[in-house]
């Protein structure tokens, strides 16, 4: 697996926290001011393996259709290679088909809307609110998750992206297929700019363990406050 900045893939009891924290629950935060980012980013990073400036970059028309499956394409990361990855099905159990209809009903290209950018960036933003910063508690410490563990090794919402590296490899190897892991992840060493079997590529990544079959985006709605 490729180390980023000292970072390592979240625990599996650690993912379990995250996706059954309060963005995840019956019950809105007191003074939380919750956006729809909230909820769809760390899922689709987690089932992508994507960046979150990647995710921020989204367009409805970067959600597009190879061989009758629908995938996302990400193209904006300037380190890694374009590439499209499948949808998986718990983002659509998640209700992710009915948000994209609200954001077409409300007139919105990107994806998600409501996440700004700074300086061109989605990722400055996502890191504030998923880390946090000073005084100001992010995500991970309000689901009591340490930044930072025993060993000196840091989590981040990229850390999601080494969960997703780390199944994939496995699912690949599986299927006989290194390059679609290399695709999979938009790493050079998969040299095409295309991978013409989307069905391998949609079997590898359905195989992604699904870490809250209860997750769902109406939900998240329709929270109350504590």
């Amino acid at each position: 697996m490729k180390s980023h900045l000292g970072r390592r893939p979240f625990s599996a009891m650690e993912l379990h926290t995250l996706y059954h924290g309060y963005i995840y629950g019956d019950q809105r935060l007191p003074r939380e001011q919750p956006k729809h980012w909230h909820f769809w980013l760390p899922l689709i990073a987690y089932y992508s393996g994507a960046y979150s400036d990647e995710i921020g970059h989204l367009q409805l028309c970067d959600i597009v259709e190879h061989q009758q499956i629908l995938c996302f394409h990400f193209h904006t990361h300037g380190k890694i290679k374009a590439r499209i990855v499948p949808i998986h099905q718990a983002l659509f159990d998640a209700g992710l088909n009915e948000y994209i209809a609200a954001v077409k009903q409300q007139g919105h290209n990107r994806l998600l809307f409501d996440l700004p950018a700074k300086s061109g960036r989605y990722s400055e933003k996502v890191r504030i609110w998923f880390s946090g910063e000073g005084e100001r508690a992010g995500y991970l410490q309000k689901c009591d998750i340490p930044n930072i563990d025993q060993l000196g090794m840091k989590t981040a919402v990229s850390s999601l992206r080494l969960n997703f590296e780390q199944q994939i490899r496995i699912y690949a190897i599986q299927a006989g297929n290194k390059d679609a892991f290399n695709y999979l992840l938009g790493f050079n060493e998969y040299e095409l700019t295309e991978f013409s079997d989307v069905t391998t590529l949609n079997q590898i990544c359905q195989q992604i363990r699904v870490i809250n079959q209860h997750i769902d985006w109406h939900r998240f709605n329709q929270r109350h406050t504590i």
